[in-house]
């Protein structure tokens, strides 16, 4: 926990730097524009096909219930497109610089030792993202249930944040054998990180910079965790 805290507060530091605001916040921006112009394309005749297919319960009858349902629905269809178009963004164009300031500046002590860095960090995205949107929409329907509205968005993003950032994180510092093991040994602390960032997203206008905080809070968590790692030779490096 003081190490999750830490790098917490490392990443709040962080957004102050030069420069740093804007890379944290044109990628949902962008991403945020483009997926609105989409949906007011589709909005209208998608919210009557889906007030069509709503089960022909006795408290869905009324039409102001159906059709404000139908917009949660379609508002909860769109977010995850948001958020992972943004992840990709991140990781394509702002986490490179975010993490060469960070680096730069907090970390020059330790090598870097990454292979295909920038590739990786896109195909990890992808995949992670391609999950998440696709494990996101499957579980929507139980949005029906009381109370699985508050939990399941939570869920989805804690997991999607520390899977995709622990290896956006090392990809440029460690070695494939090094980023194993501190996956495989901090799995408890990536999950807390994960867990307080999906919090952070929740909170409205500050959400804007959380997928921009919730990389440099994983930056934080991971590289010190290398640094820690190497300095007790309980890694294996590649020369």
């Amino acid at each position: 926990m003081p190490e999750v805290l830490r790098a917490c507060f490392l990443a709040s530091r962080d957004l102050l730097r030069p420069g740093m605001l804007f890379q944290a916040l044109w990628p949902p921006i962008v991403s945020l524009f483009a997926w609105a112009l989409a949906a007011r394309a589709v909005w209208a005749p998608a919210r009557e096909r889906l007030q069509g297919a709503f089960p022909d319960w006795s408290w869905l009858t009324e039409g102001w219930l159906a059709d404000w349902l139908a917009n949660i629905v379609l508002l909860m269809g769109f977010a995850p497109l948001v958020y992972f178009t943004t992840l990709m963004l991140l990781a394509a164009f702002a986490l490179p610089r975010m993490m060469t300031i960070v680096a730069d500046s907090d970390y020059p002590d330790i090598v870097r030792q990454g292979r295909g860095a920038f590739w990786g960090c896109i195909v990890n995205t992808l995949v992670a993202g391609s999950l998440f949107v696709v494990g996101w929409l499957l579980t929507l329907p139980f949005i029906l249930i009381p109370g699985v509205l508050l939990i399941m968005p939570f869920l989805w993003l804690a997991w999607i944040n520390q899977r995709t950032f622990r290896y956006d994180a090392l990809a440029e510092h460690a070695t494939p054998p090094e980023r194993s093991r501190i996956v495989r040994e901090a799995r408890g602390p990536f999950y807390m990180a994960g867990a307080v960032s999906a919090l952070v997203a929740h909170i409205p206008i500050v959400n804007f910079l959380a997928p921009a905080w919730t990389a440099l809070l994983f930056v934080h968590l991971c590289l010190m965790r290398l640094r820690m790692e190497r300095r007790e030779g309980t890694v294996v490096w590649e020369q």
